[in-house]
């Protein structure tokens, strides 16, 4: 038995992007047409900063590329693929290959001069450090 995952809009998604292609068209900004997966991504906040960490399995840290512009994080990458022939006459590919893209809006306490990255074992780690909140002035009132 086979067990597919039933997603009911995939269908009318992947006919609209073929019809997007046909005509040369291209509603999104230009970017998610080439995307071709979108990696996992889980979001932390800690005292001091916030973490960004996806799930990159088979992609080279050469590969992604990280910007953070006008208060968006943006986390590009492409998965290359192996070029195999089958001798058995069957294969199966489920692992995407291709382009990703993700955005992120960065909140107003994020320092994005700081943010580092790191890459390890499939899981790349963006640490975000927050800037120092800036306390209340109290402001004396002194007679004239």
């Amino acid at each position: 038995m086979t067990i597919v995952r039933y997603e009911p809009w995939a269908l009318f998604d992947r006919l609209h992007q073929q019809l997007d292609r046909a005509f040369g068209l291209n509603a999104d900004s230009g970017e998610s047409a080439s995307v071709s997966w979108i990696p996992h991504v889980d979001v932390r906040e800690e005292a001091e900063r916030f973490v960004v960490a996806a799930d990159v399995p088979g992609v080279e840290g050469k590969d992604i590329e990280i910007t953070a512009d006008k208060g968006v994080l943006t986390i590009r990458g492409d998965r290359r693929s192996e070029k195999s022939a089958s001798s058995d006459g069957y294969e199966r590919v489920e692992r995407a290959r291709g382009t990703f893209l993700r955005r992120f809006s960065l909140p107003e306490s994020a320092d994005a001069e700081a943010i580092k990255a790191t890459h390890a074992n499939g899981v790349l780690e963006i640490s975000i450090p927050k800037r120092p909140q800036e306390q209340p002035r109290k402001i004396t009132v002194q007679a004239a």
